[in-house]
Parts: structure tokens; C-alpha cells; sequence
């Protein structure tokens, strides 16, 4: 009866066994690569999943993206300035067969390839082109590597640079340079503002001497803005245009006078 007992337990626990390794169930993003007797078969998942307990070895792959830090490389630029550039790099598996059976580790494999791929990538840029052409080099970059990773079923959507650690001779040298750009576009903004100046009063002393009663005007004009001034005395030149009626007139009743 004792004997009976064990087999009953070995028999349950057989088959929970069983049961446990020819179950498995895949969320819905991850696909299973099912190896029976070392071959191929058909992607499985989502989903329930039956596999052949022993014949069967399940792998499960997750299709989501991967957010993966690079750490920092050591670059030469192309003018010989050593910077150190770090970047991330986003990536899915779109054929979980091949990410399987092409490389040994995808994660790793990708991982170095974005590496060397951004040493030599912007170790061909100068260091101007890195630092304002950011867009451009994440482009090329992306390019470069998914070409590299398209063959173990990898898509890389994006590479974004992150930062660019400059030496510190080489960030006082950009300063230098910032600052004298900004006093070369000051003196460039002086310099067309004296020039519109110039431009306007010389339109405006062509009006003028267009017009003499403009002038007599202007005159007049500038009499009232001195005498709103808190000033004792006024010393000012009247312009002979003012006073030369008054002059023709005395001198007309002077001759009448003297016939």
C-alpha cells in the first residue's frame, strides 16, 4: 500500500511537472523562438503557448524598445582636438528568429557596434561641425548602425549624442570666441544705425533746402522747444531769411522817400 502511495505521488508530480514545462504563457510583447531537437519551428506567442516538454526549448524575445547609454569614447576630431562623447542609442528586435540565431547576444553585439560606429563616425567631423551640426551626425550615426544590425533582425530607430566633454583650454578658447562674435555684431549694429542716421538727416536737409519756409519753420520750432526749457538766457543766430521782407521794405520806402 506504502508502494502504491509513492507511485501515485511520483505520477502527480510527473505530470504537474509536465504540465509546467509544456505551458507557457507570452505577454503580448514577447514572441517565442521554440527550438525542437535543435531546429526551427514556427514563432509562437503572444498568448498561450504549448510546447513538448524535453524535445521543445522556448526563448522568449521581448519586442519592445531598448534604451541603451553608450558609455563615453575618447574621440580625435578631424582638427586633432580629443573630446569625449557619450550617446544613447534606441533599438527593437523586429525578427526575434534572426536576433536569436544570427548573433550570440543582440544587446551586446549591438552595444559595441555603437560604439566603434561613433568613434568613427565623429572622429571624421571637426569639432565646429560637432557641436552645431548635432542633427546631421545623429542621422548618419543611425544610418551607419542600423545597416550594421539589420542583418540579426535589430531595427535602430534613433542615436541622439548626449553631451561633448571639451578640455578646458578649449572651452576658454570657445569663450574667447563667443565674446569677440558678440562685440563684432554690436559694433556692426552701431555702425548701420549711424548709417540709417546719416541717411535720414541727409533726406531730411534735402526737404529743407528744397523749401525755405521749411527751414523757418524748423527755426521756429526750435525756438519753442528752448523756451519750455528752465534757461535765464537765450542766445540764439536769426536766420537772415527771417528778417529780409522787413529789410526790402525798409529799403523800398527809403528810396520813395528820397524822390
Amino acid at each position: 500500500m506504502g508502494i502504491s502511495s509513492m507511485t501515485l505521488l511520483f505520477i502527480l508530480f510527473l505530470i504537474v511537472y509536465i504540465l509546467s514545462s509544456a505551458i507557457k504563457i507570452l505577454k503580448e510583447y514577447e514572441r517565442g523562438v521554440v527550438f525542437r531537437l535543435g531546429r526551427i519551428i514556427p514563432l509562437k506567442g503572444p498568448g498561450l503557448v504549448l510546447i513538448w516538454p524535453i524535445i521543445d526549448k522556448l526563448v522568449k524575445v521581448s519586442m519592445r524598445t531598448v534604451t541603451m547609454d553608450v558609455p563615453p569614447q575618447d574621440i580625435i576630431t578631424k582638427d586633432n582636438i580629443t573630446v569625449k562623447v557619450n550617446a544613447v542609442v534606441y533599438f527593437r528586435p523586429v525578427d526575434p528568429i534572426k536576433a536569436i540565431t544570427a548573433v550570440e547576444d543582440f544587446y551586446y553585439a549591438t552595444s559595441q557596434i555603437a560604439q566603434t560606429t561613433l568613434r568613427s563616425i565623429l572622429g571624421q567631423s571637426q569639432l565646429d561641425d560637432l557641436l552645431a551640426k548635432r542633427e546631421e551626425l545623429n542621422n548618419e550615426l543611425q544610418k551607419v548602425i542600423d545597416f550594421q544590425t539589420e542583418p540579426w533582425g535589430v531595427k535602430v530607430t534613433a542615436v541622439e549624442v548626449k553631451n561633448v566633454d571639451l578640455p578646458a583650454e578649449m572651452l576658454r578658447a570657445i569663450a574667447k570666441q563667443a565674446e569677440a562674435e558678440r562685440e563684432r555684431r554690436a559694433k556692426i549694429i552701431h555702425a548701420e544705425g549711424e548709417l540709417q542716421a546719416a541717411q535720414k538727416l541727409a533726406d531730411a536737409a534735402k526737404i529743407i533746402s528744397s523749401e525755405s519756409s521749411t527751414l523757418q519753420l524748423r527755426f521756429l520750432q526750435t525756438l519753442t522747444e528752448i523756451a519750455t526749457e528752465k534757461n535765464s538766457t537765450i542766445v540764439f543766430p536769426v536766420p537772415i531769411d527771417l528778417i529780409t521782407p522787413f529789410l526790402n521794405k525798409h529799403a523800398s520806402l527809403s528810396e520813395e522817400s528820397k524822390e
